[in-house]
């Protein structure tokens, strides 16, 4: 077992660096598409199933995704606030919270869908981590929580690169990855520079933090019935 672990630690390191090697000799390609891609063809080589790679693999992400939610706060205690505008920046974030979690909701209803799968969507804009705590909090499906974070945090991603084509500033990039692709978007933002990435870690953290306190009390709020 502890093989199979060091096995797919490897295999997901050489296809991360794999990623960021064909990133920089392409950067059309989202780094972080390029590694899922490289990661199923490191395992079609080798002929290793993905359920027992992701089986070994998934204990030691999981831990390794909390740990690196934490030290978000170590480029954020190295920004610089000075001359910025806070309050638009804080009035962009809060915005940015409720339209990240309302709006999917929204969409969500207008098309019918089940009650559980419309809480599902509010979880939409924070990352793993801090949305599948509000996902128990508000008792919607740990699973699709899961799949709707990574889906659009995939999309947000891959399509940055179009949406950012005539944008020069790269504090707005970032902030914007870090808002609506949460994880997956901060990691395409410090491809992009350091103050990407940097404002894409604030908004990722701050945003977390936001929906994470009024998500679930707005939901009680609603006195909905349980899933």
């Amino acid at each position: 077992m502890i093989m199979a672990v060091i096995a797919a630690f490897v295999l997901t390191l050489a296809a991360h660096i794999g990623s960021r090697m064909i990133s920089r000799r392409f950067p059309v390609f989202p780094t972080v598409i390029t590694a899922l891609a490289l990661v199923l063809l490191l395992l079609w080589l080798v002929k290793w199933d993905y359920q027992e790679y992701y089986t070994a693999a998934k204990p030691i992400f999981d831990r390794l995704l909390g740990y690196v939610t934490v030290l978000l706060a170590v480029p954020l205690a190295a920004m610089n606030f000075k001359g910025l505008p806070v309050k638009r920046l804080c009035m962009i974030v809060a915005t940015a919270s409720a339209a990240g979690a309302l709006l999917p909701m929204g969409l969500a209803y207008l098309f019918t869908l089940p009650l559980d799968t419309i809480l599902a969507f509010a979880t939409r804009s924070v990352t793993t981590p801090i949305g599948l705590s509000v996902a128990s909090l508000i008792h919607a499906p740990l699973a699709l929580a899961n799949l709707i974070i990574i889906v659009s945090g995939l999309l947000g991603g891959m399509l940055s690169k179009f949406l950012f084509a005539n944008i020069d500033d790269d504090r707005a990039k970032g902030l914007a990855l870090g808002l609506a692709a949460h994880a997956f978007g901060t990691v395409e933002a410090w491809q992009i520079s350091t103050a990407a990435g940097r404002y894409a870690a604030f908004g990722l953290a701050v945003n977390g933090l936001l929906t994470a306190i009024w998500l679930p009390i707005f939901m009680s709020m609603l006195a909905l019935p349980a899933p």
